[in-house]
């Protein structure tokens, strides 16, 4: 025959508070066995003590509570076991993020940001072989990398020299919807073939570019006072 207990009595012997027995009941999670229609007091039997305690792990495992509900609910063990590696996978995810976190503060820490004099010069117009192409966001570095690999390498092959620095020119889709229009170039004179995928000869027009130039890393001393370290690029 299993003993009857008060919210406060249950709430000593699983180790949850009055207001989370309270809130677990308004929410269906863990219902008393018992409530008085008259005082509305509340009654808990010792057969409930387990899956309060059940509650309690997955809840300082930080599950959400629909998720805890699902997991007592399940209809068998291969279904709450599907649930509870859903949650690990989710905490694994988290755990990540916060690795990741946590090395770019250590970074800042360690190597602060550069101070930088930021420029504006004119840029004249130039012919230069292109690649264009729709990329996403998340791609945008690797196909950079490798457009520009291959434009030097049909210039190479071709016995043409870049005439300036490579760049790229990107649509502002591509930082808004995360995919959007990308071109890399590379100054060259016309070409007459490319043996990559399709690239074409351009003319950049004239514009005005922002430049910058590291003059130094600004970072509190001992004392409080903002040190300066001058070194340009």
């Amino acid at each position: 025959m299993s003993t009857s207990f008060t919210i406060g009595d249950f709430s000593r012997a699983t180790h949850l508070t009055v207001k989370t027995l309270r809130h677990y009941h308004e929410t269906g999670l863990l219902e008393p066995a018992q409530v008085d229609p008259q005082t509305g007091y509340r009654r808990y039997s010792t057969d409930q003590i387990p899956v309060a305690q059940i509650i309690r792990r997955f809840r300082d495992l930080d599950m959400p509570l629909d998720q805890v509900r699902a997991v007592l609910s399940a209809p068998d063990v291969q279904t709450r076991n599907d649930l509870i590696a859903a949650h690990l996978k989710h905490l694994e995810s988290d755990l990540v993020r916060t690795q990741t976190a946590v090395a770019s503060l250590r970074n800042l820490l360690e190597y602060p940001t550069p101070i930088v004099d930021i420029g504006r010069r004119k840029v004249e117009r130039v012919s230069a072989a292109a690649i264009s192409q729709v990329v996403q966001v998340g791609d945008l570095l690797s196909w950079f990398l490798g457009a520009l690999g291959e434009l030097h390498a049909a210039l190479k092959a071709q016995r043409m020299a870049p005439r300036g620095p490579a760049g790229g020119m990107y649509s502002n889709a591509i930082f808004s919807h995360a995919c959007g229009a990308a071109t890399v170039f590379v100054p060259a004179p016309r070409t007459r073939r490319f043996m990559t995928r399709p690239a074409i000869p351009v003319q950049r027009p004239a514009t005005y570019a922002a430049t910058m130039d590291r003059v130094g890393i600004e970072w509190p001393s001992a004392t409080g006072r903002r040190s300066r370290l001058r070194r340009c690029v």
